[in-house]
């Protein structure tokens, strides 16, 4: 497995899902199948959203597991799932941009500010969004990596 953070096989393009707890899966699944995270690491997920939502505007969001969900994690990694038709995070905050994110020994935190500089733009997330093609993430997030 590579020990990128961020590669192409990461990236989910014009997904579909009903509900957030649909995305939280999609996004987390990745982390999985890529062995970034154990199983176990998306029920801390869900976790987590019970305690505070992980949408953070702009039409992101950002699932992630709690403290406890450390162990669960191998690899630091990031998963995106584009929805253009976006997901309602509740109280009618629509995600567009499904960011799973998992972190080994307190990276997340770096890669946390990577992620919030890129999206901090309304510009970058529209082109995102729109994105037809994994390359536009990866450059756009390539210090992630």
């Amino acid at each position: 497995m590579a020990n990128d953070i961020l590669s192409k096989e990461n990236i989910v393009l014009n997904e579909k899902a009903a509900t957030k707890e649909d995305a939280i899966r999609l996004a987390g699944d990745i982390l999985v199948n890529k062995g970034y995270v154990e199983e176990s690491y998306v029920d801390q997920m869900f976790e987590r959203e019970k305690i505070t939502t992980t949408y953070m505007g702009n039409f992101v969001a950002i699932p992630h597991g709690t403290e406890d969900a450390k162990k669960a994690v191998n690899h630091s990694g990031l998963s995106i799932v584009q929805l253009r038709e976006g997901v309602d995070f509740g109280d009618g905050n629509i995600a567009k941009l499904i960011i799973g994110i998992a972190g080994k020994d307190n990276e997340h935190l770096e890669i946390l500010s990577q992620i919030a500089i890129v999206c901090s733009e309304e510009e970058n997330v529209e082109k995102l969004i729109q994105a037809e093609d994994k390359e536009t993430f990866i450059s756009m997030f390539n210090e992630v990596n």
